[in-house]
């Protein structure tokens, strides 16, 4: 059976006046449906622009060229129609985003935004209303019916992650982007978020790609891992092997920012101290 998902020599370059950077270097992964991948990195190391290039939400060209191929399901995403991506966003791919309270529109209630997306992409919802009312309740958000007409300034940041949560499986995607879904929430409501996120993935089947820098929430939530260091995957494999053996310099150093109760922290170093400041000095030679 072929992959959900599967990335050849991605490439992504944005251009500013005489000056170009290339965000992502020929990177390339697959997805199997059902499973989670989890996309580890510093920021800045590509995994965002990765993701939104997926569906074609960076800036066009010139600004940013991508090249390369993204099939999913057999197609290619960078070559189909715009009319074809229209269908696809929300209803095959969905995405969670780290900041819920700049991805909400503040003059529209949660209800009529979660509502928008269900008319725009499950045609076949006959009841909308009560279809939105099931998903706020499927997320935990208490007195679903009340909270409909709610506006975004009315709840807290881990509420409004649920919504976000919420609007995005109304649509039943077949995957799920969750962009640094805890960043902007506190530790409790972190570990909520996660619960919430691992509970309906086992009840849905859907496939996951969760970016990160924390390996501390990889664990015991992604089947697989790729490790991305200034626009390169320098390490792939499944979450219990890359914890259990890393092999990679920047995958150990990822992994020793995990806090742990009961021991002492060693003092962290930059990448560049470690490797002596060289900046070109090419990762992989460190495997």
């Amino acid at each position: 059976m072929p992959p959900l998902l599967q990335v050849d020599n991605l490439k992504i370059r944005f251009k500013s006046h005489d000056r170009v950077t290339e965000a992502v270097k020929g990177i390339s992964f697959k997805m199997e449906a059902g499973r989670t991948l989890a996309v580890v990195g510093e920021s800045g190391s590509g995994k965002s622009v990765t993701a939104l290039s997926l569906t074609r939400l960076l800036p066009s060209a010139p600004v940013c060229e991508i090249s390369g191929s993204a099939l999913l399901n057999g197609e290619n995403l960078f070559t189909c129609s715009q009319k074809s991506l229209r269908k696809i966003r929300g209803k095959q791919i969905a995405y969670i985003f780290q900041e819920p309270g700049t991805s909400l529109n503040p003059v529209f209630s949660i209800g009529y935004q979660i509502a928008e997306a269900v008319h725009l992409h499950r045609p076949d919802v006959k009841d909308v209303h009560a279809h939105v009312i099931q998903a706020l309740d499927r997320v935990g958000i208490r007195s679903a019916e009340k909270r409909y007409n709610a506006y975004p300034h009315e709840m807290s940041g881990g509420m409004q992650q649920r919504v976000m949560i919420a609007m995005a499986l109304a649509c039943e995607p077949q995957l799920l982007i969750a962009d640094e879904p805890t960043t902007a929430l506190d530790v409790t409501i972190q570990k909520q978020i996660m619960d919430l996120l691992k509970s309906l993935k086992a009840h849905t089947n859907m496939s996951v790609l969760l970016i990160t820098h924390n390996f501390g929430i990889v664990k015991d939530f992604a089947d697989d891992v790729l490790v991305m260091y200034r626009g390169e995957i320098v390490e792939q494999g499944t979450t219990e092997s890359i914890l259990a053996h890393p092999r990679h310099f920047y995958t150990r150093a990822l992994i020793q920012c995990i806090p742990r109760l009961g021991k002492k922290q060693r003092r962290l170093t930059t990448i560049e101290s470690e490797m002596l400041g060289n900046d070109s000095v090419n990762l992989k030679k460190r495997s």
